[in-house]
């Protein structure tokens, strides 16, 4: 290419235009590529400013918000939002998105009013606590609350309870980053109550942190929730719980019969504040089923220092999310959290799962089978448990038949699993499956 022949910056603008970039964001790319090319020619090189803003244009589009389909089985799935909120809770937020509403107003005073009050409110009632407060993220939760009850004193835990999690988040720096001093106590893989004893006197805090994306087996051995609470309440050092992954009650009493037995070692807010936990955290967006949260809920006195923190107002919620964790706080108080979407996706039965795959397949002509398989929980809760899941397996390249659900409107996400495409329908809304028939068709 010659330099007279490099496109115009409007021309390769309108093009980039026609295919769903805003005009500025065109003209950006467009003179961009066009600078490149120029730069390329007079070098001796070649250009193609066309194929660069093309690719542009495609890398833009895949990170731009968009509603997916969801047929990998994984249902708190991270990189996908985690928990998709009820529609009640998405109306509520939707409100209070495009319209004003009392964020920090009480109606009945005409005064300002205190931020996220009623779900505050609720949150003691689902879980008994005497008080609690809501930041925009459970990490956020944790630094608050380390900062405001250890302060720069030491707050102790275990070995095997200094976790990694996804984005490369690891507690030592979180804690580091709180100001409090970090005391660790036992092994990676066996800490016993006597290790809390022996640092008790030092201590401005003890924190016991659920492993939620890994577990322990064979030669392990860790201090329960109730242990480490006598010991606080003797020694009057308060215990932080990070509970996690949000289970409100360990009884799961909004699902019908027994709890699910992939449930059996995830700690319930209820249980934990019953067997003596100060303050315990957990997230508003994982078996909870609501938006993205932190949550703390416990003693008043020490939700209290939470509040009065001054990184309590660098981490607080907006009032969308205070409407969208009310009403998922709601369903709970109405007896109706299976009709929150987590909760009624994990509880399909298998039989109306494998009818669902079977007419998927028939719709395909049969191209593929229905096998035996299972659905993730997910977002690092209840690690290493799974539910029994039909399964379908399509026939085809793997990798190709990927790469072109991902390239479908909407994008559909699959699971890859050695050499193989699987798709899960525990995962994708039952409204959905004549879109997901098209699209593979």
């Amino acid at each position: 290419m010659e330099l007279r022949d490099l496109p115009r910056v409007d021309t390769l603008a309108d093009r980039l235009t026609a295919n769903g970039l805003t005009r500025l964001v065109a003209t950006t790319v467009a003179r961009q590529v066009i600078a490149d090319a120029r730069t390329a020619i007079q070098a001796g090189g070649d250009a193609d400013p066309e194929s660069d803003a093309a690719r542009i244009a495609h890398q833009l589009h895949g990170t731009r918000p968009t509603r997916m389909v969801n047929a990998t089985g994984v249902l708190l799935h991270t990189n996908l939002g985690r928990a998709p909120m009820a529609r009640r809770a998405a109306e509520d937020a939707q409100d209070l998105l495009t319209d004003y509403g009392n964020v920090e107003f009480d109606i009945r005073t005409g005064r300002r009013g205190r931020r996220a009050g009623y779900a505050r409110y609720l949150l003691t009632v689902v879980t008994g606590a005497e008080a609690a407060i809501i930041f925009n993220n459970n990490a956020a939760a944790l630094l608050v609350a380390l900062a405001a009850i250890a302060g720069d004193g030491n707050a102790v835990v275990s070995r095997g309870e200094e976790i990694e999690i996804g984005g490369s988040f690891r507690l030592p720096e979180l804690m580091a980053a709180s100001g409090a001093n970090l005391v660790e106590v036992g092994t990676t893989n066996r800490t016993r109550l006597t290790d809390y004893e022996r640092v008790a006197n030092e201590a401005s805090a003890f924190l016991k942190v659920h492993p939620s994306n890994y577990r322990l087996e064979g030669f392990a051995e860790s201090v329960s929730y109730a242990d480490l609470a006598a010991l606080a309440n003797r020694t009057g050092v308060p215990l932080i719980a990070d509970v996690g992954s949000g289970l409100l009650d360990a009884n799961v009493p909004w699902v019908p019969g027994s709890p699910p037995t992939w449930l059996a070692a995830e700690p319930g807010v209820r249980q934990t504040l019953q067997d003596g936990a100060d303050v315990v955290l957990f997230s508003g967006d994982k078996l909870l089923g609501g938006p993205q949260a932190g949550i703390a809920v416990g003693r008043s006195d020490l939700i209290t220092l939470m509040a009065q923190h001054p990184l309590a107002r660098a981490v607080r919620i907006d009032g969308a999310t205070h409407a969208a964790l009310a009403a998922t706080l709601e369903l709970y108080a109405d007896d109706r959290g299976g009709e929150i979407p987590f909760w009624a996706m994990a509880s399909l039965d298998y039989d109306s799962l494998e009818r669902r795959h079977n007419h998927l397949l028939e719709a395909l002509g049969g191209r593929g089978e229905v096998i035996v398989g299972e659905s993730l929980p997910g977002a690092g809760s209840v690690p290493g448990e799974t539910i029994p899941s039909p399964n379908l397996r399509l026939a085809g390249k793997a990798d190709e038949l990927w790469e072109r659900l991902l390239s479908a409107t909407p994008p559909v996400l699959a699971r890859r699993r050695e050499g193989e495409l699987i798709l899960d329908l525990r995962t994708v809304d039952p409204a959905d499956d004549s879109l997901l028939a098209r699209i593979l068709s």
